[in-house]
C-alpha cells in the first residue's frame, strides 16, 4: 500500500507528514503511558513518556512508512516483572499502541464527516485515517517484534516463543521484501484497512 502514491498536491504532502510524525509519536508513547500505568517505570525512565516527537520517531521505520505505507517508530522498553500481572499486562502494554492510532484515525474520520473543510484539506485528513488504520492493522500482526506478536504469548510457551521472536524480524523483512511473490501483508492491509476506512469515513477508497 502505498501511500505516498494518492497524494496528489503539495498541501496533502504537509498535512501527511504532520499525521505521520503525531502517528508515531501518539503510538509510542501510549506505550510508555500505558506500562506506567500498568506499574513499569522503564520507558519514564529512558525519556518516553512525553509526546517529543525526537523521542519516539525511528529512522528506517519512518522512512519506510513513507516509501512503503507501513513502519514503527523507535520500539519502548517494558519490564514485565513490574507488572502485577506480567503476560496480560504486557499485552495491554503492546495493545495501546495500535487503539492509539485507531482513536487518531476515528477522530479525523469524525472531522472529516462533520466539519466543512476546503477538498484539499478533507482530503489530506482522509490520507491520515488511511495511515493510522494502516499502522494499526499492520502492529496488530502476530510477528515479532510487532505489537500482535504479544498474544501469541498467550498460547505459545515462553521459551517457544523467544525462539520465534529471534526470527520474527527476519520474518517481517522476507515478507516486506518479497510482498509481490508473498502479498501476505499488502493482502491484509488493503482489504481491512479498506473496510475500516470505508466505515469511519463513509465512503471507500481505492488501495
Amino acid at each position: 500500500m502505498l501511500l505516498l502514491g494518492l497524494i496528489t498536491s503539495p498541501v496533502e504532502v504537509i498535512i501527511y507528514l504532520l499525521i505521520l510524525v503525531l502517528a508515531l509519536t501518539v503510538h509510542e508513547a501510549a506505550h510508555a503511558y500505558m506500562a506506567h500505568l500498568l506499574g513499569d517505570d522503564t520507558a519514564k525512565h529512558m525519556g518516553r513518556l512525553t509526546l517529543n516527537p525526537l523521542a519516539h520517531l525511528d529512522l528506517w521505520g519512518s522512512i519506510l512508512m513513507l516509501v512503503a505505507g507501513f513502519g514503527w517508530g523507535k520500539p519502548v522498553m517494558v519490564n514485565p516483572l513490574h507488572f502485577e500481572n506480567p503476560k496480560l499486562d504486557n499485552i495491554t502494554v503492546a495493545l495501546a499502541g495500535p487503539v492509539s492510532n485507531f482513536l487518531l484515525a476515528c477522530l479525523l474520520g469524525l472531522l472529516i464527516r462533520f466539519i466543512p473543510m476546503p477538498a484539499l484539506i478533507q482530503s489530506g485528513l482522509a490520507l491520515g485515517v488511511l495511515l493510522n488504520l494502516t499502522l494499526m492493522v499492520f502492529n496488530l500482526l502476530p510477528i515479532p517484534p510487532l505489537d500482535g506478536s504479544k498474544f501469541l504469548t498467550l498460547f505459545l510457551k515462553d521459551t517457544t516463543y523467544l525462539y520465534f521472536e529471534q526470527f520474527g524480524f527476519y520474518i517481517l523483512m522476507a515478507l516486506i521484501i518479497f510482498d509481490t511473490q508473498i502479498p501476505v501483508i499488502p493482502f491484509i492491509l488493503n482489504h481491512v484497512v479498506s473496510f475500516i476506512f470505508n466505515f469511519l469515513v463513509g465512503h471507500p477508497i481505492s488501495l
